[in-house]
């Protein structure tokens, strides 16, 4: 039997990200990924939002998706942009970069990192006892780890074998996604009818002036809104055919797909996110509406805030009740999340009274104060960890300040790519002894003399230190004290060596 430290059930986005921390923190982490390569049939997530861009920032590795994919304002609420191009951030933008892309490329990124990943195999059932999990697959072997995290996906495997609820809504709206051929050129770009949305493009596209302008060749990307919910089989062509003609009065000549699938707004999250030596992140704890992109992202997000937590644990430098401070953190997160997605989803009806009401929730949007706070949250900026009263700061992300140190100037990002906490020393020189910590926290003196100013909330007063978790979220602020310090660095990274 192979035993690892850490074992994450899939391979997408969220597992990937997990693994990365995991690895940089020093753990022993393997992935078990039915895929037999990081190839993915199909269109799923189509972008990432910018406290995303920001974590993969304090990675150092950003500029390989944004090598890839196109900046624009992306972010948005239903059918309307908003605009974060004035937000105190370096990303005040989206990336517009298909799932595929985005997999291949955090692939390649945990590759360097050595995290082994078991291939074409799946998970078929486990068992946790006092000091693990034990893992069979499907091909007949057996696994051993301290603990176990799902991040397979909304039919996790791993959420249902652990009996934990997902409790939520079942769907209202379905829809059908295929690639395929056409022998008429249909209206490329999104619709709204009576029958709800139906949208057409290519893969290849590039944005110009906020618009998307597709490739004249290649399979149509079609999405189509079905007359009815609740189907139990897997869409066929003629399924997709129907919904066209339904829609358009015509099927455009479809032919020859590539791939069909099939989603709906179904939204549902699990009452718990940890069970034992059990843990789920992404999809398997949260399942929603694609509208607003926030699905890859929050899941993304929920590996940033479990690794450096699970890896503390596994160290033995935390006790393990630091675990349930993710599901303490995250849930709300996905919990609003799964309320804003139903609130768009429901903007999206077609009839008069939506219609009325779209209009007036676009110019609510259009006032700067109610546009900064959605916009905010949509981006993944306006995220605030309820870690106790204080200084705006606390449980907010730490901004990418410019610092002076006395080894020369550095971003905060760059202090984070390692996933260390950092104390940063705004003050005198020395003030701070560290000693009992320093072997996790590292301690910088730094200068900076420019505003702090947070996304929606605005202008802040300037602190004299900062005690910044591995996720870039701030856990204490000094203002010209130290009080409360020695029991945060308890708090959330272990007691004193």
């Amino acid at each position: 039997m192979t035993e690892h430290a850490v074992v994450i059930a899939g391979g997408g986005p969220t597992g990937l990200m997990l693994a990365g921390e995991l690895a940089l923190a020093g753990v022993d982490v393997a992935i078990v990924e039915r895929r037999p390569n990081q190839e993915l049939a199909g269109s799923r997530a189509g972008g990432l939002s910018a406290r995303t861009l920001e974590v993969l920032d304090q990675r150092g590795i950003v500029d390989r998706f944004i090598a890839e994919g196109q900046i624009a304002q992306v972010t948005g609420f239903a059918v309307m942009r908003l605009d974060i191009s004035d937000f105190p951030t370096r990303h005040n933008y989206g990336l517009a970069l298909r799932q595929k892309h985005i997999e291949r490329i955090l692939a390649g990124w945990v590759s360097e990192l050595a995290v082994p990943i078991y291939r074409g195999r799946e998970l078929t059932c486990f068992t946790q006892d006092d000091t693990g999990v034990t893992m069979e697959l499907s091909d007949g072997s057996s696994l051993r780890a301290s603990y176990l995290v799902g991040c397979d996906g909304g039919r996790s495997l791993v959420r249902k074998a652990a009996g934990i609820e997902f409790r939520g809504w079942d769907a209202t709206t379905s829809s059908i996604l295929a690639e395929a051929e056409m022998t008429k050129e249909p209206p490329l770009g999104i619709h709204r009818t009576a029958l709800g949305i139906h949208a057409f493009g290519r893969d290849e596209y590039e944005i110009r002036d906020g618009k998307i302008v597709f490739a004249n060749e290649g399979p149509i990307g079609v999405m189509v809104t079905e007359k009815n919910v609740g189907a139990t089989t897997e869409p066929t062509l003629r399924d997709l055919s129907e919904a066209l003609v339904a829609a358009c009065g015509t099927d455009y000549g479809i032919h020859s797909p590539t791939w069909i699938s099939r989603f709906t707004d179904m939204s549902r999250q699990a009452a718990a996110y940890r069970k034992g030596r059990v843990l789920l992140a992404g999809d398997a704890a949260h399942v929603h509406s694609p509208v607003g992109g926030q699905g890859l992202n929050t899941g993304v997000q929920d590996a940033v805030n479990l690794g450096w937590k699970l890896a503390q644990v596994v160290k033995g430098t935390s006790p393990e009740g630091l675990l349930d401070t993710y599901h303490v953190e995250r849930h709300p997160v996905a919990a609003r999340v799964l309320r804003t997605t139903m609130a768009q989803v429901a903007l999206q009806r077609t009839d008069d009274r939506t219609e009325a009401l779209r209009e007036i929730v676009l110019e609510l949007l259009g006032i700067e104060e109610p546009r900064k706070r959605i916009a905010a949250e949509m981006s993944g900026l306006g995220i605030h960890y309820d870690l106790g009263e204080g200084h705006p700061l606390v449980g907010r992300r730490m901004p990418d300040l410019d610092l002076v140190t006395p080894d020369g100037p550095t971003r905060i990002f760059t202090l984070l790519q390692n996933a260390r906490p950092v104390l940063l020393n705004l003050g005198a020189p020395g003030s701070f002894d560290i000693t009992p910590w320093s072997d996790r926290i590292r301690l910088v003196y730094a200068k900076y003399d420019g505003p702090w100013e947070l996304p929606a909330l605005g202008l802040v007063s300037a602190p004299t230190a900062v005690l910044i978790r591995p996720d870039g979220y701030v856990a204490w602020v000094g203002d010209r004290t130290q009080d409360g310090l020695q029991d945060a660095m308890n708090t959330w990274f272990g007691p004193p060596g």
